[in-house]
């Protein structure tokens, strides 16, 4: 059985071919386009669907495997695709840390249906989510609004073009404030805002069919069997799933371009928290505590750009020089909040602070004050956890911020507890060929997590470090909090003089 998993992240689109034993037998990429302005991320649809297409024929062609059975399509979640009816794209998509929806979030907190919802539901409003985001659409860009037919998830647009049919999973469907107790929309609050429940997909559950690959994109591809379009889910879901979590209190940290932690548990009473989701996965029997941020590897990514570009091997000078700093970069703290801040801190006025400056420093102290910042956020993550009555045990880490063991073991130290490193950095898309296995195949997870999640080395805490880590983060969360008020301020500031301008940028 051969899986294709499209996975589309922030900063690129990738096929992945696997057999049912966890083998990856092919794969391509293509970078992605990203516009950005101090409020606005968005995406281009013709984008995704035209790099969609390229990666899944070179990935079959250098494979030459053009037997696939299956193919499922992961992706971001809480990012908006509008179409009209006959599929064409409407403008671009708004990106899940784009901040425009944020009056529009407080509107909805304040309607009649709200209330009820939260208490249903226990996801709290944010202007990261889908249904600030349409009525965002509906209050600014009413004609837009009107001949939109479809509000689509990336990962419902992808599986839209691949078989015709406008489906989403439950998982997705959450971020519609979709209710898994009563398997609903939430048609009350709708019909509030004017918002038509015929224009959001109609919900499955992972691991069923959507349809089969409609004919001319199957021959523009080269597949030539008739594959079946299974639905998975978004992902951060998928990457948890593909780390291979099986035991209470195991924890994943996926760090691409954001950082997803989350936390497997089975308690049956977990306390309610508006800092992380608590998020049933039912094919799996357990739930999934946690959430994602706004960057993690793209913290990375904007130190290359900013003072490695010229190095013909950035990330391992990077290494090296943050190796040559201490603990604590010198004294220098770094807040990672670029593009805002999701889970835990859900600040969107956050931003990006270097805080403790001092002639003597250099890039090297400033890349590892990111360095550590990128372990902070587990932290915060894990405390965020805590809260719920769950508590992480161990970490296994993947994606491609798990390439670099200096920060690996940073965030040993910095939580104090083991990390395994696993082989495979793809768990996004191992996760959702899983997803695919298990609905199709009626294989289990705990198998198949046998198959594709190994470990690559398994990292303990140096507890010395441990014990001065406590006070650098003591710092670092009260910066933070020090700053609040005034990222506020900065934020009216700009209101007087903003040029809104967009910046086009690749590698987000």
């Amino acid at each position: 059985m051969n899986v294709l998993v499209l996975n589309m992240g922030m900063k690129s689109i990738r096929s992945i071919i696997f057999d049912e034993n966890g083998k990856k037998l092919s794969s391509a990429s293509r970078t992605l386009t990203s516009a950005i302005n101090e409020t606005r991320v968005e995406q281009y649809l013709d984008e995704w669907w035209e790099k969609a297409m390229e990666v899944m024929k070179v990935s079959i062609q250098d494979g030459k495997l053009r037997d696939i059975d299956y193919i499922t399509a992961t992706t971001s979640a809480s990012c908006l695709a509008c179409i009209d009816s006959d599929g064409n794209p409407l403008g671009n998509a708004i990106m899940v840390s784009d901040k425009r929806a944020m009056a529009e979030a407080d509107e909805i907190k304040h309607s009649v249906s709200y209330e009820d919802l939260e208490k249903d539901t226990g996801l709290e409003m944010s202007a990261s989510l889908m249904l600030p985001k349409i009525l965002w659409v509906k209050n600014h860009e009413q004609d837009l609004f009107e001949k939109t037919r479809y509000f689509l998830t990336p990962n419902d647009y992808l599986i839209y073009h691949l078989c015709g049919n406008v489906v989403t999973d439950e998982l997705n469907a959450l971020k519609y404030h979709y209710s898994l107790n009563r398997n609903s929309y939430p048609v009350g609050l709708l019909d509030e805002l004017g918002i038509s429940k015929d224009k959001l997909p109609a919900v499955m559950k992972t691991g069923d069919v959507a349809g089969t690959i409609l004919p001319e994109i199957a021959k523009k591809i080269g597949c030539q069997k008739e594959a079946k379009i299974v639905i998975t889910s978004y992902d951060a879901i998928c990457s948890f799933v593909g780390s291979g979590v099986s035991s209470e209190g195991e924890a994943s940290d996926v760090s691409g371009t954001v950082t997803v932690f989350r936390m497997l548990s089975r308690k049956d009473k977990l306390l309610p928290s508006t800092r992380v989701y608590t998020t049933p996965f039912r094919q799996g029997g357990f739930n999934i505590i946690g959430g994602s941020n706004n960057l993690g590897g793209g913290l990375i990514e904007w130190v290359k750009q900013c003072y490695y570009a010229k190095e013909e091997y950035p990330y391992e000078v990077m290494e090296k020089e943050a190796a040559e700093s201490d603990i604590g970069a010198r004294g220098i703290i770094f807040l990672p909040y670029l593009l805002g801040e999701r889970a835990p801190i859900w600040n969107d006025n956050a931003r990006g602070t270097f805080f403790g400056l001092e002639r003597m420093h250099t890039r090297k102290d400033m890349t590892r004050a990111v360095f550590e910042a990128a372990a902070f956020i587990d932290r915060t993550m894990m405390e965020a956890i805590g809260e719920t009555s769950a508590h992480v045990t161990t970490v296994r880490l993947s994606g491609g911020l798990a390439r670099v063991n200096l920060i690996s073991q940073i965030k040993a130290d910095v939580t104090g507890k083991e990390v395994i490193v696993l082989s495979e950095f793809e768990t996004t898309a191992s996760g959702a060929a899983m997803m695919v296995l298990n609905g199709q195949e009626g294989t289990t997870f705990t198998e198949l997590a046998k198959k594709f999640s190994k470990s690559r080395m398994t990292i303990h805490p140096d507890m010395e470090n441990r014990e001065k880590y406590n006070v650098v983060y003591k710092l670092f969360k009260e910066t933070y909090q020090q700053l609040v008020p005034m990222f506020d301020r900065r934020i009216e500031l700009l209101d007087t003089i903003r040029n809104p301008k967009e910046t086009q940028i690749e590698n987000l």
